[in-house]
C-alpha cells in the first residue's frame, strides 16, 4: 500500500485531500500538534465524513489513516522520508513553522537516494509554491541543487468548502467533518518531479495552472468574503442566509463577472466558462447543511484585504486589464466594519480605519494607492453614516453610468 502523507489533520486535510487518497488506495499519515486528534487517529484508524447537501445527509467512512505527532520531528522525518506523496493544508501563516520538519524528513530521502517526491500545497496564496521552496532552502541549503531536481511544489485549487462543524453535529466523534458533494483538486502538472500522480481519483493535473489558482482566490474566496462582509452588515449568522439576500447576491454576482472578465483577459480563457463558475459558486453558498457561518469567512479582514490575496487582488486585475470594479469596492469598504468580538485581526483593521481613514488603512493593510481610493472611502462614509446597501448599489450604478457616458 502506498503511503500519503498529510501535514494538517484540519477540514480540510480530514475532510478533502486525505479522502481522495485513503479512497484510492493510499495509507494516509496525518501530522498535527493536536494529540487529541493524534491519539484518536491511531486507535480508531479511521473517522467519518458526511457529504451534506441541503436536502440530504451521507455518512462516508475513511479507512486506513493514522495520527503522527508533529512535535516529535524524528518521528515527522522517517515518516515523510518514506512517503510516496504528502500535502499541507495548514494555514499560510504556518508554513514557515512546518519548514524544518518537512527538511529533516527530505534530507533523509537524499541521505537514502529516495525517488522523488511531490508536495500538492493546499493553501490560500498565490505563489505558495516558491514560497515554500525558499523556507526549506533555508533549513538545506546544501540540498538546493536536489530540492530542485527531485521536490515538486504542487500548487493545488481547494475548491471543496469545509467548514467548522459544531460540537452538537459530531454525534460523538470529534473526528468528524461535514462536507459538500464538489471534490475535484486540480493541481499542476507542470510542477511535478518524476512520476505525475495519476492514480488518485478526482486529482486533475492541469497546464498551465495559473488560471485555476486565481479562479480560486478571485471568485471563489472573493465572492465568498463578499458575502460574508455584507451578511455581517445586514446582521445575519450564516453564508447561505446572506447569499440568500436579493441585494447581497446581486453584488456577489456582479463582482463575479467582473472578476471573471479580468482572469479570461489576463489568461486568454472564454469568460462564458468563467461565467458559468460563478453562478455554481453561488448555488453552492446556498447549501444549508454546510452551516457555514459569517464569523467564519469573513475571519482575519486584514489577510483578506492584503494586497495579493482575494478582494484587493482581483481589484488589482480588474485595474490591470481596464475592468470595472465598483461591486469589488463595495466588498472593500464593507470588510473594514467586520468587528467580530473575537476576531481580533478583523477589529485591528476596523479600528484603523475608523481613526485613521480608508486611504491610509489601504496603504499600510493592502499597500494599495490605486485608482478606487476615493470610490471606496465614499463607499466607507457611506456605511459610517448608516446608508444601507441599497444606496450602495445605486451609487456604484451611476457610478458605472457615468463612466460608460465618458
Amino acid at each position: 500500500m502506498k503511503k500519503f502523507i498529510m501535514y494538517g489533520a484540519g477540514n480540510i486535510g480530514r475532510g478533502f485531500i486525505g479522502p481522495l487518497f485513503s479512497n484510492s488506495g493510499y495509507s494516509v499519515g496525518f501530522i498535527d500538534i493536536n494529540m487529541e486528534v493524534i491519539s484518536k487517529l491511531n486507535s480508531d484508524h479511521e473517522y467519518p465524513v458526511n457529504v451534506v447537501t441541503t436536502e440530504e445527509n451521507v455518512e462516508h467512512i475513511i479507512k486506513n489513516v493514522y495520527g503522527i505527532d508533529g512535535k516529535n520531528l524524528e518521528l515527522v522525518a522517517n515518516e515523510i522520508a518514506s512517503a510516496d506523496a504528502m500535502a499541507t493544508a495548514i494555514g499560510v501563516n504556518v508554513l514557515k513553522f512546518i519548514a524544518k520538519p518537512i527538511a529533516l524528513g527530505l534530507k533523509k530521502r537524499f541521505e537514502q537516494n529516495a525517488k522523488p517526491l511531490n508536495i500538492i500545497i493546499c493553501e490560500n496564496l498565490i505563489g505558495a509554491d516558491e514560497y515554500l521552496k525558499g523556507l526549506i532552502k533555508e533549513q538545506l541549503p546544501e540540498y538546493s541543487e536536489q530540492i530542485d531536481k527531485n521536490i515538486g511544489f504542487v500548487e493545488a485549487s481547494i475548491g471543496r468548502m469545509v467548514p467548522a462543524l459544531p460540537e452538537d453535529k459530531k454525534q460523538g466523534n470529534f473526528l468528524r467533518v461535514a462536507v459538500e458533494p464538489y471534490d475535484i483538486l486540480p493541481v499542476d502538472k507542470d510542477a511535478f518531479k518524476g512520476e505525475i500522480i495519476s492514480d488518485v481519483k478526482n486529482l486533475y493535473p492541469f497546464s498551465p495552472f495559473n488560471l485555476f489558482i486565481q479562479r480560486k482566490l478571485f471568485m471563489h474566496n472573493m465572492s465568498h468574503a463578499t458575502c460574508a462582509y455584507l451578511g455581517y452588515l445586514k446582521n445575519y449568522e450564516y453564508i447561505y442566509e446572506a447569499v440568500n439576500d436579493y441585494e447581497i447576491r446581486y453584488v456577489a454576482y456582479r463582482a463575479l463577472t467582473q472578476s471573471a472578465l479580468a482572469l479570461s483577459i489576463e489568461n486568454k480563457v472564454d469568460v462564458k466558462i468563467l461565467l458559468e463558475h460563478a453562478e455554481n459558486l453561488l448555488y453552492r453558498f446556498q447549501n444549508v447543511a454546510l452551516g457555514d457561518t459569517i464569523a467564519r469567512v469573513g475571519k482575519d479582514a486584514i489577510r483578506k484585504l492584503s494586497q495579493n490575496d482575494r478582494l484587493i487582488g482581483a481589484l488589482n486585475l480588474c485595474e490591470k486589464h481596464g475592468v470595472s470594479a465598483d461591486m469589488l469596492c463595495v466588498a472593500i469598504a464593507s470588510a473594514m466594519f467586520f468587528n467580530v468580538s473575537d476576531d481580533e485581526r478583523s477589529l485591528e483593521l476596523c479600528a484603523y480605519a475608523k481613526e485613521n481613514g480608508v486611504k491610509l488603512t489601504l496603504e499600510k493593510y493592502s499597500n494599495y494607492k490605486g485608482a478606487k481610493v476615493q470610490v471606496i472611502e465614499e463607499l466607507y462614509k457611506m456605511l459610517e453614516s448608516g446608508k444601507t446597501l441599497t444606496d450602495l448599489i445605486k451609487y456604484c450604478d451611476d457610478l458605472s453610468g457615468k463612466e460608460t457616458k465618458v
